[in-house]
């Protein structure tokens, strides 16, 4: 086994690795704020709305991310008033095409986890909440939105989890992040195996760290169920 060259090869991989996060941050970030929106709509009682986010979720939960991201990448120049728009500095952009890709992508998968997440709340809490007289956003701020989150969040985080391995499709879309530069240095050197070994180690690191963060949140939002010591 060559050490210098793992060793070398790690350290080239190492430096995307802000890339790789730049991606996964943006996109979960986006990708979750537009989850709300959709599911805002999903359950808000409004017949249209509720299509039009049903066929959201369809369309993005339906087919490929690859397919999705090279729609967005090469797709978007074909229309004269996106490649004259205001927008067009951004979405020509491999990386702002990349995190839209993903963040809609991720809201189609994150609005329904979400969504079981609200269904999983007991109307007896609700009724309990309108009985001392909460109005609806505190209902929802104090009582509907934590509860609803503690449930969805298992769920939730294998989709974070899948949205960090996800990163390496902008790869093909040109966007130099942990496995953009692993194949960059494969078809540099010819040894496949020790640098997709590398790459797959750093992803495993990284993925770890998530898992670890996520679990201290799901811990600390299930305090209340857990038994005091000592108690009966």
């Amino acid at each position: 086994m060559d050490l210098a060259f793992l060793s070398s090869t790690m350290l080239t991989l190492i430096a995307a690795i802000p890339m790789t996060l730049a991606l996964f941050a943006l996109s979960v970030s986006l990708g979750g704020m537009l989850a709300l929106v959709v599911v805002w709509m999903r359950v808000g009682g409004n017949p249209v709305l509720a299509a039009i986010a049903k066929g959201y979720i369809f369309v993005f939960r339906g087919s490929p991310l690859l397919i999705q991201m090279f729609l967005i990448f090469y797709g978007l120049a074909q229309f004269s008033v996106i490649r004259y728009g205001p927008l067009w500095p951004l979405l020509r952009e491999p990386f702002v095409c990349a995190v839209l890709s993903l963040a809609l992508c991720t809201a189609g998968y994150s609005a329904e986890i979400f969504r079981g997440g609200i269904r999983a709340v007991s109307a007896k809490d609700i009724e309990a909440a309108r009985s001392i007289g909460m109005s609806g956003p505190l209902l929802v701020r104090r009582i509907l939105a934590p509860i609803a989150f503690r449930h969805a969040l298992p769920a939730y985080s294998t989709e974070i989890v899948l949205m960090m391995k996800s990163t390496a499709l902008a790869s093909l879309v040109t966007v130099w992040e942990v496995t953009g530069v692993a194949q960059r240095l494969i078809h540099q050197t010819y040894r496949t195996m020790e640098v997709f070994l590398c790459a797959a180690l750093i992803y495993l690191a990284l993925n770890f760290i998530v898992l670890q963060a996520l679990g201290l949140l799901e811990h600390r939002l299930s305090r209340h169920l857990r038994p005091v010591p000592g108690g009966r």
